[in-house]
């Protein structure tokens, strides 16, 4: 699931959970599918700032060369 898609479905497990609708059994296991969402969000977060680190600091090596090189 792309991050885009991981977002719409959390929002959908909070908004199951505060409608107050779930029976706990239900609310547990919206909790424990939300976690692990929040987890795979984090990590993909981690995994495109590191990717941006690295570009940048690419980048900052050819702003810093003479352009003879």
């Amino acid at each position: 699931m792309s991050f885009e898609e991981l977002v719409k479905r959390l929002e959908e497990i909070v908004e199951r959970m505060e409608s107050g609708e779930a029976k706990l059994d239900e609310v547990n296991k919206l909790f424990s599918e939300g976690a692990e969402i929040t987890k795979q969000c984090y990590q993909m977060l981690n995994d495109t700032k590191g990717k941006i680190t690295v570009l940048r600091e690419e980048m900052a090596k050819l702003v810093e060369k003479p352009l003879n090189e």
